[in-house]
Formats: C-alpha cells, sequence, structure tokens
C-alpha cells in the first residue's frame, strides 16, 4: 500500500504510494501516510522527504466510497491532519509527479514545499462534478498560484498539463527528457546533499510561516463549510450515489 525508500545514507526519504492504478487515499492510507510522516519527523540527519507514486499515476485522489455523510467527518479530518502534518515536516518536502494527480492527491502535492512532475502529468481537481470541492484545495492553491487560476481550477474542475501549472509557478521543476525519479536525485545532490540537516529543517520551517499562517485557518474553515453545510445538501450525497452507481446525476439544486 505504501512503502519507503532510503536514499542518501537516510538523509532522503522516499514514500512510494504503491496500491496502482489510482492510488486512492483511502483513510487507512492517510493513516498509514501520518504514521510514516511521525516516525521520521524523529529520524537523525532526513534532509529531504518526497511522495512519489509506484505506478503510472501519482494519484486519483480520495476513495468516493468514503465520501458519503458518515463516514466523511472522519476522512476529511484525518486527510486535514496529514496536510498539516507536511506542512510542519522538519526538513523540505516535495512531491514527485507522473501522469495523473488529481483531487485528493493535488491537495497532497500542494501541501509539499515543491511539486516535480514529468511533462505528460496532468493536475486538477474534479470534484465539482461530484457536488463537492476540494478544502485543502482551496485553501492552499489560491497561495500558490493566485486566486483566480485557483477559483478556475476548482470551479470549473479542469485538469490542466504540467506546463500551465509550471507557468503559473506551481511546479519546481517539469522533467521533460528523464524519468522523474532522476530529475529528483539531481535535485537533491544540487540543492541538499551538502547542507546541514539541522539548517535545512529551520529554514523549512522559516519558509512556510507566510503559507501555514493563512492556509491553516483557511483549511479550518472550509472543511466546517463541506461538513456543516455542503455534506447535508441532496445533491452532494446525489453525486457521490451517482458515481458509485456508474450513472448521470440527478441534480435538485437542493
Amino acid at each position: 500500500m505504501i512503502g519507503t525508500v532510503v536514499e542518501a545514507n537516510g538523509a532522503w526519504l522516499r514514500v512510494v504510494l504503491a496500491a496502482p492504478p489510482g492510488n486512492l487515499l483511502s483513510v487507512s492510507v492517510v493513516d498509514a501516510l501520518r504514521e510514516i510522516l511521525a516516525s521520521a519527523r524523529n529520524a537523525r540527519g532526513v534532509k529531504w522527504l518526497t511522495i512519489e507514486s509506484s505506478g503510472r499515476d501519482f494519484c486519483f485522489g480520495a476513495d468516493i466510497r468514503e465520501h458519503l455523510p458518515d463516514p466523511m467527518p472522519r476522512v476529511l479530518a484525518e486527510t486535514h491532519r496529514l496536510l498539516k502534518d507536511l506542512l510542519a515536516f522538519p526538513a523540505p518536502t516535495a512531491a514527485l509527479v507522473n501522469g495523473r494527480c488529481l483531487g485528493g492527491g493535488f491537495e497532497l502535492a500542494l501541501a509539499c514545499d515543491d511539486v516535480i512532475t514529468a511533462a505528460d502529468a496532468l493536475l486538477g481537481f474534479p470534484e465539482i462534478g461530484l457536488c463537492a470541492f476540494p478544502p485543502a484545495g482551496a485553501a492552499l492553491l489560491p497561495l500558490r498560484v493566485g486566486s483566480s487560476r485557483a477559483s478556475r481550477a476548482i470551479v470549473t474542475g479542469e485538469a490542466r498539463p504540467a506546463q500551465y501549472w509550471h507557468d503559473a509557478g506551481l511546479l519546481s521543476l517539469v522533467a521533460p527528457h528523464v524519468k522523474v525519479i532522476d530529475a529528483a536525485r539531481s535535485w537533491f545532490d544540487r540543492y541538499f546533499a551538502r547542507q546541514s540537516a539541522v539548517a535545512l529543517a529551520h529554514a523549512a520551517e522559516a519558509a512556510r510561516l507566510t503559507l501555514r499562517s493563512i492556509a491553516e485557518p483557511a483549511l479550518d474553515a472550509a472543511e466546517r463549510q463541506y461538513l456543516d453545510r455542503l455534506l447535508r445538501t441532496a445533491d452532494a450525497v446525489e453525486g457521490v450515489r451517482a458515481w458509485l452507481d456508474k450513472r448521470p446525476p440527478r441534480w435538485r439544486d437542493l
């Protein structure tokens, strides 16, 4: 389900999502990721933590079966705790993205300091088609690419190619001629290998101060909106039911 690979004598910890084809972020996967991060926080000498996929695609997002009213409060709360764990991790972080990176997978990437992708990567928030929205995306994406691009992505649900997001300033690197993992190795060697892990931990914490001070309260507010308002509507339930039944939704606008 999730694996880890240690490189550079423990200085680089690779977390690998290993449940293809979609690497869905079920609550069990989220809990496993939180356990890995908690353990890694206390590991000495970690200079970089990355999240990647063992398959063709990075992550399709949440497990839709868990988006019904009963499980959703726990699912959303645990997912947001995971993202806050990433925002507080005591080393630089990056998402290494192949293929599709959608919904909760895109939110996971946004919680990392850097996003490094393959040239054919596709990133977006399709939740609107389920009568939903991405709470963490609403909190994080405007801070990374500006409110106009963020609103367009969330409201239209259109996934965009890597070059679009690179031009928007979100992606640190698009790797057109090499595998993402090879580009990541070059990135590590260039920026982190020779630095002190202590210095990198403090630099990462300081660099995130503004982001966290704005994004974390916004994330809490978006979570309350989702659970207390949207999830109580008939259309929010219909969107999930229609997807599970493999039929077009019948919206009531209620």
